[in-house]
């Protein structure tokens, strides 16, 4: 009777858990980018410059990566119910500020309080597939939560674009609030509500300093790439940068109950899931990010059909997501980490050698292999580090994953783009000897590169272990 009455209940508080977690996902996904193709209208309308413009879609951003890692820790002693609400409370706050906008000032103001919001959604929600959903069943729901990213990615700038044209940017904003406020009384009754068992106090001013250290390092970059490093606004948040991660790494080893436990970093899966999620996150999104630009520069496409490109890769994800997940239940982590990882080095050499010929197909086929590798590496990585961890470490330990798997997104792209900028004004061939097309060399570089990050990741994911599967009791007898 005892198994008859609790499989059920799982079951039920699973999908009511995703239908949840989904369109949360969903949500901050596209808010990311659905920006990036109504900045003219903004521009136009409060009369802002590009390096103005710049800071509806930067301090979105930099709120996001200070506050992925807090978020996380935050979560070993506060509910995920209280955290879930707060933070769907503050990204709601932030849409209404954003669509009420009368000036470019409190448009970016509206965007940096949407950011310290949406920052809770991803780590939340995969602790929360490890605490409501049983092991067996965890990859399959880390898989389903993964589709929602692939999901947003892809339909960021059609709904931006599509939306914006129709009804104005502000209407962007509306529709984001709609979201918040329907999905809070769902997430009060679905999440859990029970605070953590033996939650310890940790150092508050451990977590303040890595966020800082890792939003001065993404401005730092993307300033980098705007204006060069030699620019005081980069250089200078890269100096701050150091000096804040250094003064974290003091902290940890100086208080009593540090931010980030040092015995986190002793888990020898955990580490290679670490440096696996930084690493891959740097390829993929450099190629998301300079595959569109490819076909724009050499193709000739329209901004909005270069996007089309990129349509395939992320239904792929969509769709290849669950069934990753439940792989993963079923065989494990390092075989799928590896074949992911093999699938993103040859995909990286085929966009470096093919991608800038006078078709757009082998871009589009490049993304679409390198998208199926990634997803192949991210959900299996995130399980297994779940996985690996102690209760009272898994909120913290995903955190910094997470925190990891964004500054690889934010540091990758910045550095790539002052490659492709200072290769361009060289006039250098490529370096790939394969190198088909008659252009873009400084493309087809920037996807060597990315290739070589593949085999030194590799190296790293080598050092991954199958974890052994969980002891099964037998049934007593009856």
């Amino acid at each position: 009777m005892t198994t008859t009455s609790t499989t059920p209940a799982r079951a039920t508080s699973g999908l009511a858990l995703f239908a949840v977690l989904l369109p949360a996902m969903l949500a901050t996904v596209i808010a990311s980018d659905m920006v990036n193709l109504v900045l003219p209208s903004i521009g136009a309308q409060f009369g802002a410059s590009e390096a103005q413009l710049a800071w509806v879609v930067t301090g979105f951003l930099l709120m996001f990566s200070i506050g992925v890692p807090l978020y996380g820790r935050i979560s070993d002693r506060v509910s995920l119910r209280r955290l879930f609400v707060f933070a769907l409370v503050t990204y709601a706050a932030g849409s209404l500020v954003c669509a009420l906008a009368p000036d470019l000032l409190v448009l970016v103001i509206g965007r940096i309080v949407m950011g310290m919001g949406a920052a809770a959604i991803p780590v939340l929600s995969i602790i929360a597939v490890t605490k409501v959903l049983p092991m067996t069943k965890r990859g399959m729901g880390i898989g389903i939560v993964s589709a929602a990213t692939g999901i947003g990615t892809a339909a960021g700038p059609a709904v931006g674009g599509g939306i914006g044209q129709l009804l104005g940017w502000p209407a962007l904003f509306w529709l984001m609030l709609v979201v918040a406020v329907v999905l809070l009384p769902a997430a009060w009754r679905v999440l859990p509500g029970e605070p953590p068992a033996g939650a310890e106090r940790f150092d508050l001013l451990g977590g303040i300093l890595l966020g800082l250290g890792a939003g001065s390092v993404l401005f730092g970059m993307t300033r980098a790439q705007a204006a060069g490093f030699g620019a005081a606004s980069a250089w200078g948040s890269l100096v701050v940068a150091v000096v804040a991660l250094a003064l974290f790494g003091w902290r940890t080893v100086g208080v009593a109950q540090p931010f980030v436990p040092p015995a986190l970093f002793t888990n020898r899966v955990y580490r290679a899931a670490v440096g696996v999620g930084f690493l891959a996150m740097i390829v993929n999104l450099g190629g998301l990010v300079f595959v569109p630009l490819l076909v724009v520069d050499v193709n000739g496409l329209e901004p909005g059909a270069g996007a089309l490109v990129m349509i395939p890769a992320g239904v792929a994800v969509a769709v290849l997501s669950p069934l990753i997940g439940r792989l993963t239940d079923r065989i494990g982590t390092r075989s799928l980490v590896l074949t992911g990882l093999t699938l993103m080095g040859l995909f990286a050499l085929f966009l470096s050698t093919f991608a800038a010929g006078a078709s757009v197909i082998p871009a589009g086929v490049g993304i679409f292999g390198l998208s199926v590798g990634f997803i192949l590496v991210m959900t299996p990585i995130i399980s297994a580090a779940a996985t690996a961890l102690p209760p009272d470490q898994v909120g913290v330990g995903l955190g910094i994953l997470q925190g990891a798997q964004f500054l690889g997104a934010g540091t990758g792209p910045a550095l790539f783009g002052i490659l492709v900028t200072a290769r361009q004004h060289s006039g250098s061939v490529a370096l790939n000897p394969w190198h088909t097309g008659h252009a873009a060399a400084a493309y087809s570089d920037v996807f060597s590169i990315m290739t070589v990050i593949v085999l030194l990741t590799l190296i790293v994911a080598l050092r991954m272990r199958p974890a052994p599967a969980p002891a099964i009791e037998p049934e007593p007898s009856v």
